[in-house]
């Protein structure tokens, strides 16, 4: 699999680790996500190899805590991506979209939130993984999977 290909599939495995925000209240999940948030974490591939990711976002969130603005900037030894996305929770499942413009890719999201944990699904031509986030107070533990050459990403966002 080529370098951008790659790249593409981890703005999209990336986006979805920053776009679901913790979900401590189903009527207003994104309330406690507004600012900048930053973290470390590492890409698994396929092959065994494994790279370090560092990231940081700006979220803005409405009034209502049901919507959500994002920009995220991201980058390894290898490469960097930014990406856009908007999401809105309804009854406690979200849904949006999202695109990386140096790339030329956009995609979709789909998911629920209970409680503390949050489980979705992001897909994009060619291209589909699953989230599992836990959030407590101003910290994040996400884990992404898929069964493409980027098989885990695991990322620990810290908001301040």
């Amino acid at each position: 699999m080529s370098l951008q290909r790659q790249c593409r599939h981890v703005a999209a495995a990336s986006f979805l680790v920053f776009v679901t925000a913790p979900a401590n209240a189903q009527s207003a999940p994104f309330s406690g996500f507004a600012g900048s948030w930053s973290g470390n974490g590492s890409i698994s591939m396929s092959d065994g190899s494994k790279e370090r990711l560092r990231c940081r976002a700006t979220y803005r969130v409405s009034l209502d805590g049901a919507t959500l603005r994002q920009t995220l900037r991201c980058a390894s030894d290898s490469y960097k991506f930014e990406l856009s996305s908007d999401v809105i929770s309804e009854g406690g499942r979200l849904s949006g979209s999202w695109s990386e413009a140096s790339r030329g890719i956009s995609g979709s999201l789909q998911g629920s939130a209970q409680g503390s944990r949050m489980t979705a699904t992001v897909d994009a031509p060619g291209f589909n993984a699953n989230l599992a986030l836990t959030t407590s107070g101003n910290r994040q533990s996400i884990s992404i999977t898929s069964q493409g050459d980027i098989r885990n990403v695991s990322v620990s966002m810290t908001k301040g």
